[in-house]
C-alpha cells in the first residue's frame, strides 16, 4: 500500500477519535436545547468546573483555600487525604446535580416564558460566574487529571497495522476509552430520549413551556433532570479532556469547536452530535494532511467553521436536525 495513503488512513483514524472527544462536549448542548431550545453558553464551563472539581476532590484540596487564607491569614490548602478517582467522580457527580439544582433554583425558575434571547444571555452570564467560582474554589494553576484511564500508543493496534501494512498506526489508548465511553453516552441518551416518560416531557418542554406546564409536567424537575444529565456528560468530557491536556481554564474554549459539530448534526438530535463530531474530527485531520503543507498549515483552526458555514447556506437545520415551518 503507498505510504501516503497510509499516513491518510492514520491521520483519519485520529479524526475519528478527534471527533469523539468533540462530540461529548456537543452532547449537553443538544441535551440542554431540547429541553428549553436555548443554547447553553456555559456547557464549556461546566466541563471545566467539573475537572476542576474532579482534581480537588482527589487531591483533597480545601475549597476557597486562596479566599479562606487571605481573610483569615491561615495556611490551610489541603485535608491531608487522598480521595480514590471511582468515589472522586461519584461525588464530583453529587456536585454537578447540585450545581444543576441551584440553576434551576436562582436562574431558570424566574425566566419562564421569557423570549429564548433571554435564555441565552442568562447562560452567557452563569459561564463567567462559574469560572470565576471555579478559579476562587480550586486555584488557577494549570492541574494534572489522572483517574487511572489509560494512555499513550496502543501497542496492540500499532503492531497490528505493522504486521498488515508494513506501517504501524500511532492511535492513543485514551482515544479509544473515550470512544467507547461516547458511544455508551449515545446509545443511553437515545433510548431515554425517545422511549422513556421523563425523554417525552423533555421534548414537550422544548416545544412550548406554558403548553407542557398546562398538562401536568413538571418544568422544574425536567430543568433539573436536563441539567444534571448535561453535568455529567460535562464531568465525562471535562475528565477526558483533562486527562489529555491537563486541567486548565482554556478547556472551556472547548465549547467552541462545539459549535460547527453542532451545526453539522443539528442542535436536536444526540445520535447527529457524534455523526457531527466525526466528520469535524475526520475532515479537520485529512484537511491538514493534503491541504495544510499548500497554504502554510494550521488549517484545524479554521477547517471545522468553514464547513459548518457551508452547512449553514445549504441545510441550516443540519443532517439530523428538525426542520421547523412557521406558518403566519
Amino acid at each position: 500500500m503507498p505510504e501516503q495513503l497510509l499516513w491518510a488512513a492514520e491521520a483519519m483514524m485520529n479524526g475519528l477519535m478527534a471527533g469523539v472527544l468533540y462530540a461529548l462536549v456537543a452532547l449537553g448542548f443538544v441535551l440542554i436545547f431540547k429541553a428549553s431550545g436555548v443554547f447553553n453558553y456555559a456547557q464549556g464551563v461546566m466541563a471545566l468546573f467539573a475537572a476542576l472539581t474532579l482534581v480537588g476532590i482527589m487531591d483533597g484540596q480545601v475549597p476557597f483555600a486562596h479566599l479562606i487564607n487571605a481573610v483569615f491569614g491561615t495556611e490551610i490548602h489541603h485535608f491531608g487525604w487522598h480521595v480514590p478517582a471511582i468515589l472522586a467522580i461519584f461525588l464530583t457527580g453529587v456536585v454537578m446535580v447540585g450545581l444543576a439544582i441551584l440553576i434551576e433554583r436562582f436562574v431558570l425558575r424566574h425566566l419562564v416564558n421569557q423570549p429564548d434571547i433571554i435564555l441565552f444571555m442568562a447562560t452567557i452570564g452563569l459561564a463567567y460566574f462559574m469560572e470565576g467560582v471555579g478559579d476562587l474554589m480550586w486555584g488557577s494553576e494549570i492541574k494534572t487529571l489522572d483517574v487511572g484511564l489509560p494512555q499513550g500508543i496502543s501497542e496492540t493496534i500499532d503492531e497490528a497495522t505493522y504486521n498488515w501494512f508494513g506501517y504501524g498506526f500511532f492511535i492513543d489508548r485514551l482515544d479509544i476509552v473515550a470512544t467507547i465511553i461516547a458511544a455508551l453516552l449515545v446509545a443511553s441518551l437515545t433510548i431515554f430520549s425517545q422511549y422513556s416518560k421523563q425523554g417525552r416531557a423533555l421534548r414537550a418542554v422544548a416545544d412550548d413551556h406554558q403548553a407542557a406546564l398546562s398538562v401536568g409536567i413538571s418544568l422544574r424537575f425536567i430543568w433539573v433532570l436536563v441539567w444534571s444529565i448535561a453535568g455529567f456528560v460535562a464531568l465525562v468530557a471535562g475528565m477526558m479532556w483533562g486527562a489529555k491536556s491537563g486541567v486548565q481554564f482554556s478547556l472551556s474554549l472547548i465549547a467552541l469547536k462545539a459549535l460547527p459539530v453542532l451545526m453539522l448534526g443539528g442542535f436536536t438530535s444526540i445520535p447527529g452530535a457524534i455523526v457531527g463530531g466525526l466528520i469535524i474530527g475526520v475532515g479537520e485531520k485529512l484537511f491538514e494532511f493534503s491541504i495544510g503543507p499548500l497554504v502554510g498549515g494550521a488549517t484545524e483552526n479554521w477547517f471545522a467553521y468553514v464547513l459548518a458555514l457551508v452547512f449553514l447556506v445549504f441545510r441550516p437545520q443540519g443532517l439530523f436536525g428538525e426542520k421547523i415551518i412557521e406558518r403566519v
